[in-house]
């Protein structure tokens, strides 16, 4: 093992995760005859994500991410109260008639 990989530590990751990574290396044996570990893959997904952070980064904004408290603030900000109390049975009503 290369001195510059330093101590290892396991990652887990999901079956379909496992099963892409698996392709992936098969495919690059298939294509280039290069036979590469998944450590060699991984690091070097990991490389070009590196290179890349403002993409990596931007992808995690376009998803499902807790807001800031100041996004919290502007929603709440936003909210008109109709002053009617809406309750489980009202809710139920509208949704299911």
């Amino acid at each position: 093992m290369d001195g510059s990989l330093g101590m290892t530590t396991a990652v887990k990751v999901d079956e379909a995760a496992k099963s892409r990574l698996e392709e992936l290396q098969a495919e690059i044996r298939l294509r280039t005859g290069t036979k590469v570990t998944q450590q060699e893959l991984l690091t070097r997904l990991i490389d070009d994500a590196y290179e890349s952070r403002e993409d990596v980064i931007d992808s995690f904004r376009q998803s499902t991410v807790p807001l800031s408290d100041a996004e919290k603030a502007a929603m709440r900000k936003g909210r008109i109260s109709s002053g009617v109390n809406t309750d489980e049975d009202d809710i139920d009503e509208i949704l299911y008639g």
